[in-house]
């Protein structure tokens, strides 16, 4: 397997893949859906900037339309579903190029797609289980989202408290949303208020010190060791 750090303005990724030529499918990719969203914004300012939901014209590029769904759905602005949305169209893009095997890690949302097992390690930063345990991520042929948010952790802007709260959906965009989104809100006292009962999403995990919420169908969780050193960061 080859793993490669790119970096591209504020797109700071991890992608895996089993070819180079995968690799460079995945950079083509997400650098074509920066460009939609920054063309975008340069027409539509606010786009970048409003924390509400925000809609955009039929005739929008994919990226944007898929941030703007994304954002309608989970309530908050477009901007938060830029991560994974940028990573899907890198996935699909080594999807479209022939390969079995893909996942982009943009700065902590995951996009992938797999004919494998991969375990990917839950970190929160300083809770107590923060890097000991790790989700079993089992083939996947459809595209997953797999998108996490912290208040405490990362430059992303956070209105909550969680330590990490991590959404699993097929639709990646709506999973960032919803992460950022539930992020904002989610407490131990309120977690299972606070879901929402109809949605996209598969499955939520949530850690706030030592407190861990679960709700829906989620990946196995196993004791790991988690590399630090693996963690997609500028």
């Amino acid at each position: 397997m080859f793993r490669e750090h790119f970096a591209f303005r504020e797109t700071i990724t991890t992608i895996l893949a089993d070819s180079k030529e995968f690799i460079e499918a995945a950079k083509q990719g997400l650098l074509s859906a920066r460009a939609e969203v920054e063309a975008y914004i340069q027409t539509e300012p606010y786009f970048q900037m409003t924390y509400e939901p925000l809609s955009v014209s039929d005739d929008a590029p994919l990226t944007v339309r898929r941030m703007a769904d994304a954002g309608f759905a989970a309530g908050v602005g477009p901007l938060a579903a830029v991560a994974a949305s940028i990573g899907w169209a890198g996935v699909e893009a080594m999807r479209d190029a022939g390969a079995e095997f893909g996942l982009i890690d943009n700065g902590g949302d995951i996009v992938l797609f797999s004919n494998r097992d991969v375990r990917v390690g839950i970190f929160a930063g300083n809770a107590p289980s923060s890097g000991k345990f790790a989700f079993v991520v089992p083939p996947q042929k459809e595209i997953l989202g797999i998108c996490t948010s912290s208040a405490t952790v990362g430059p992303s802007v956070s209105f909550g408290t969680a330590d990490a709260v991590v959404c699993f959906s097929r639709n990646p965009a709506h999973a960032d949303a919803w992460a950022t989104s539930l992020c904002n809100v989610i407490t131990p006292e309120n977690f299972s208020d606070v879901i929402p009962t109809e949605s996209s999403l598969c499955g939520v995990y949530a850690v706030s010190g030592d407190w861990v919420g679960t709700c829906g169908v989620l990946p196995k969780v196993v004791p790991a060791k988690v590399d630090a050193g693996l963690i997609t960061r500028g």
